[in-house]
């Protein structure tokens, strides 16, 4: 199962990416989640440690990396569009409760049509993970739709689309399942998050088709002091990890 998990800044996705990629690992599944996240924390938000963190170096940012697989260097503008990539996930991974982290890091230019090494070893690393047919892969994207129009994200099973009760929020998840389609993913799902009220629900099910809603995940301190503390969301809130749970198991239910 290979999930991108996308939506706007500050919408809670890398609290759901997170508590996902643990859900499945508690199951026993070998589960790496990725991220392609610049403002990169999904590593916290799994119970990784600040120093195993501060550690890692994203794969976008490995310059000889990416000098010695593509062929490009300062001398070279011309480069390897097919590099070899497929040691890479689980040579620069780490794991921490039963999940593989790898910091992808994202390409640093403006544009939607950026080809460069960077992104071409970003793209070619996407589309290996998502031949790991063994592996559940959560990818934790940037927010926006930045990654849509390079197309990394083609070929996943499903976007996932985390949203607030609110109509820029909707209007994102409108972008997302449009532009998911062009690139050939047909799944684009719905999760509500900061749901305070029964209204907000309501708003929520006038907008969101019902084929579309996954769940909702409601308004939860505990999450917000698991976040303060650096920590995951996962071993500090019961109630949330189980409104995920249920989501997950809506998930695994529509794969069958």
């Amino acid at each position: 199962m290979k999930i991108a998990v996308t939506g706007k800044g500050g919408v809670g996705k890398t609290t759901f990416a997170a508590t996902l990629a643990r859900l499945y690992a508690a199951e026993g599944k070998s589960v790496l989640a990725a991220d392609v996240d610049p403002d990169a924390n999904l590593g916290l938000a799994l119970g990784f440690d600040e120093e195993t963190l501060d550690s890692i170096v994203p794969i976008s940012k490995m310059r000889k990396l990416v000098e010695e697989r593509t062929g490009a260097s300062a001398d070279n503008k011309f480069f390897r569009i097919n590099p070899k990539v497929d040691d890479i996930p689980d040579a620069y991974a780490k794991t921490c409760n039963g999940v593989k982290l790898l910091v992808m890091g994202t390409v640093e230019t403006g544009g939607g049509g950026c080809v460069c090494p960077e992104h071409v070893m970003l793209k070619r690393i996407i589309n290996h993970l998502v031949l790991r047919s063994d592996d559940v892969v959560i990818l934790d994207m940037e927010a926006g739709l930045e990654h849509l129009g390079r197309g990394t994200t083609a070929g996943m099973d499903r976007f996932i689309v985390v949203i607030e009760p609110g109509a820029r929020s909707v209007q994102t998840y409108k972008n997302v399942k449009r532009l998911a389609e062009d690139l050939g993913v047909h799944q684009v799902s719905v999760v509500a998050n900061k749901v305070r009220s029964a209204e907000d629900e309501s708003f929520i099910k006038s907008r969101i088709p019902a084929e579309d809603l996954l769940g909702f995940i409601h308004y939860n301190e505990d999450v917000i002091d698991a976040d303060r503390q650096g920590k995951s969301p996962y071993d500090f809130s019961e109630v949330a990890t189980n409104e995920i749970k249920q989501i997950k198991e809506k998930i695994d239910q529509s794969m069958i």
